[in-house]
């Protein structure tokens, strides 16, 4: 399972942070920046979801206002948002 997080997107509420510690605070740029992450794209991140921080992962995801983090399974379906 991976994640794919679209930094563009973010604005900035940062409740992925609290809810996935992979997420970290960049107060200069005012987004979330994730950790670990491969830039696959300009300004979209994709990391592997270790299998004990998934439930985490998904919760960052649906809490995410502008749904700017994406939960995809192992067959490339999106699973959230």
């Amino acid at each position: 399972m991976k994640v794919e997080y679209d930094r563009e997107t973010c604005i900035g509420i940062f409740q992925c942070v609290d809810e996935w510690d992979a997420f970290q605070k960049d107060l200069d740029a005012g987004k979330a920046d994730l950790q670990d992450a491969e830039e696959v794209e300009e300004d979209v991140f994709v990391r592997e979801i270790p299998e004990d921080a998934e439930f985490d992962a998904k919760f960052a995801a649906r809490v995410c206002p502008v749904e700017a983090i994406r939960i995809i399974d192992d067959d490339g379906e999106q699973l959230i948002p």
